[in-house]
């Protein structure tokens, strides 16, 4: 397996999953030959939900979004790894899905199979699962009730039991993979998000040894918040109501920034969102200042790309930013004598 940061630029290490990790991680391997993406293992819907029943392996959907980002591999290879079945018995599954499942097989495990794509792929980086244990993602509800499964909990919520008063994981005693820790304590920045706050990003923090990294690291900590909101999981959230959830898992870390889209979407993309149930995530008054003031720099810009109707991050003007961060970051003082802190 590839060496951890061996290449040229800042140690840059993504926690998150879903498709806006994929996003901007296109955006990253631009500015740094330095990338790892620490990757959820909580995915239970979708052809990695059936891959999960029918053969007992750990997800791979997230994985593969983040392979195919980081990949340097032909156009109409990459789409065949996106190619979505739509009829017989393969109804809904994903070939790269399958791919990857065959590699696991193969080689005798997940984390071997994932190995032997790595190089397939030619990846810019390294995609590590968060942990290799079959874990379930689980939610207490306001209403009362508990959900078990991540697929589950927004549509439970959606169905009206109670909003999520916090998640969990089964068992919970799980602990992350070694190249995870590692990831974190090397890197010379961190960045969670974007993507689904309670089912993407915080069950990475769920994991035994990520929060006490993180705790431990010096590494710039960044949230790039998500664009909108998502039905079932964070109805009429504010950015501030997102960093107060993140830092609700990262046990006693704090935040250092939090990227925040200051475009408004235009009224036909804001109208179709709407009809989903999806609002754009704004300040309410008096939020942005009161991050500040707790130290968590706020930084807001027109962080979006808008295509065919779809709100998405833009990837070059995210990772812009975080070469920015990173060159006006503070530097350690040196001692005049012996260049050590």
């Amino acid at each position: 397996m590839k060496e951890l940061f061996c290449g040229e630029g800042p140690r840059i290490t993504v926690i998150g999953g879903g498709t806006g990790m994929s996003v901007i991680l296109r955006g990253m391997k631009r500015i740094t030959g330095n990338l790892a993406a620490v990757v959820t293992m909580a995915d239970d819907g979708g052809g990695s939900g059936m891959l999960r029943e029918d053969l007992g392996m750990l997800p791979p959907g997230d994985v593969r979004s983040c392979l195919l980002a980081l990949a340097d591999v032909e156009n109409d290879f990459g789409e065949l790894m996106q190619y979505r079945f739509q009829e017989g018995m393969l109804t809904g599954q994903n070939m790269g899905n399958l791919i990857l499942a065959g590699l696991a097989k193969m080689a005798g495990s997940f984390e071997k199979g994932l190995e032997k794509a790595h190089d397939i792929f030619r990846i810019s980086g390294r995609v590590i699962p968060v942990t290799c244990q079959e874990v379930t993602l689980c939610a207490h509800l306001t209403g009362g009730t508990i959900v078990r499964g991540e697929s589950n909990i927004p549509k439970t919520v959606i169905a009206g039991e109670g909003t999520i008063k916090d998640v969990y994981l089964e068992p919970s005693n799980v602990q992350c993979l070694e190249d995870a820790r590692k990831a974190i304590r090397k890197a010379d920045i961190i960045v969670i998000g974007p993507g689904s706050l309670y089912t993407s990003l915080i069950p990475n923090l769920l994991v035994g040894g990520i929060g006490e990294e993180l705790t431990d690291s010096d590494a710039i900590k960044i949230l790039v918040c998500n664009v909108m909101t998502q039905k079932g999981e964070t109805d009429g959230f504010s950015p501030a109501d997102h960093v107060r959830e993140i830092e609700k898992y990262m046990r006693g870390s704090k935040l250092d920034h939090v990227l925040v889209n200051n475009r408004m979407i235009d009224e036909e993309t804001a109208a179709r969102y709407r009809e989903e149930g999806a609002l754009q995530v704004c300040f309410r008054p008096g939020e942005k200042e009161a991050l500040e003031q707790r130290g968590i720099k706020v930084i807001e810009d027109d962080f979006i790309d808008i295509k065919m109707g779809y709100v998405r991050h833009d990837a070059d003007k995210i990772a812009f930013k975080l070469t920015e961060i990173y060159d006006n970051r503070d530097l350690p003082l040196l001692c005049n004598f012996c260049g050590e802190d």
